[in-house]
């Protein structure tokens, strides 16, 4: 009986081109999450030495802010979560003459004077909730969502859906959504 001294070997060259293979599997079939986050579009920067504050007129800026206990405030008025879209279209939408009324039966003047001319400040603390804040944010993409919809539907006679690119400018040049945001302090 004759016994040999060399171990048995395993072949493994191809082993490499199994893991590559699998690595490819798994890459392709793979789902990759979508980034998630508010769409915004930041200021154009100014340069240094130049002066680009404009004089914006205090009627035309609707305040919002929220607070430690995620309480929303609107023009130092307490209003709801709920109530936050019917005050901003109000605040949008009312060409100087209006007031509203939503705040809990206070009435709270509002009334910017052209809806491109308004401006939505809003405030958040250091200790809001994220989703709170990520509340307040579709509430008010909500408000510009409808405003603009109605646009389209009595200005254009077209649904929003149905819209070309170049309608899709008008409206938003109508109802453009300009949104300052800053931590209170």
């Amino acid at each position: 009986m004759r016994h040999s001294r060399l171990m048995p070997e395993v072949n493994a060259g191809s082993m490499a081109d199994i893991a590559f293979l699998l690595l490819i599997f798994f890459l392709v079939t793979a789902t990759i999450p979508k980034d998630q986050g508010i769409n915004r579009k930041l200021p154009a920067f100014c340069p240094d030495g130049q002066i680009c504050e404009i004089d914006i007129n205090e009627r035309n800026i609707l305040r919002i802010a929220l607070n430690n206990k995620n309480e929303l405030m609107v023009n130092g008025e307490t209003i709801t979560i709920e109530e936050l879209k019917d005050v901003t279209k109000a605040f949008l939408d009312n060409n100087g003459d209006g007031s509203c009324t939503y705040c809990n039966g206070a009435k709270l003047e509002i009334s910017s004077d052209n809806p491109d001319k308004a401006i939505i400040s809003l405030q958040n603390s250091k200790y809001t909730s994220y989703n709170q804040y990520i509340k307040v944010q579709d509430e008010l993409t909500l408000a510009y969502f409808e405003l603009r919809q109605a646009y389209c539907e009595s200005i254009l006679k077209k649904s929003i859906d149905n819209i070309n690119n170049e309608e899709l400018k008008a409206v938003k040049e109508a109802y453009p959504f300009i949104l300052s945001e800053a931590e209170t302090k």
